[in-house]
């Protein structure tokens, strides 16, 4: 099931690019930019990862963490991130548990979708925002959630 505004965000611990375990729980009252993207090095997952790293230091000054997730390997995440200088963790859900636990659901049944979340201080999910083809929207909506948050 597909989870929403106001619902608990699931904890888990994924590795990054670098072999960095990264906790949910780890993240000590910080806010949580998760956005998960079909595929590395795709014209739209790169428009997506470059605006969110165009706006990196925007939304780390507001207190947020900026993480992406697809189902691509450590090793295709280490490209990407250094061919398009990327400066937040990609996580590896190479099994798609982690889609799984937060309902990422499957575009016309078939390609992995692309939604964002922001999940909150308390680890509440404050944003669920399902786009596939317009992944600098994602950042928009993001960081207007962000900003909320943010002030308080």
């Amino acid at each position: 099931m597909a989870l929403k505004t106001g619902d608990a965000a699931p904890s888990f611990a994924l590795e990054d690019q670098n072999g960095e375990m990264r906790r949910l729980d780890d993240l000590d009252g910080r806010i949580l930019v998760l956005f998960f993207y079909p595929k590395d090095d795709t014209p739209g997952c790169t428009a997506e990862a470059c605006t969110f790293r165009d706006n990196y230091a925007n939304l780390t000054a507001l207190g947020a963490e900026i993480w992406g997730v697809s189902g691509d390997d450590a090793v295709s995440h280490r490209r990407f991130a250094e061919r398009h200088q990327l400066p937040f963790p990609l996580l590896s859900d190479k099994t798609g548990s982690l889609k799984r636990a937060f309902g990422v659901p499957k575009t016309f049944g078939l390609l992995p979708a692309r939604v964002t979340y922001v999940i909150d201080q308390k680890g509440v999910i404050q944003l669920v925002f399902n786009n596939l083809l317009d992944g600098p929207a994602h950042v928009k909506e993001a960081e207007s959630i962000v900003r909320t948050l943010a002030a308080g």
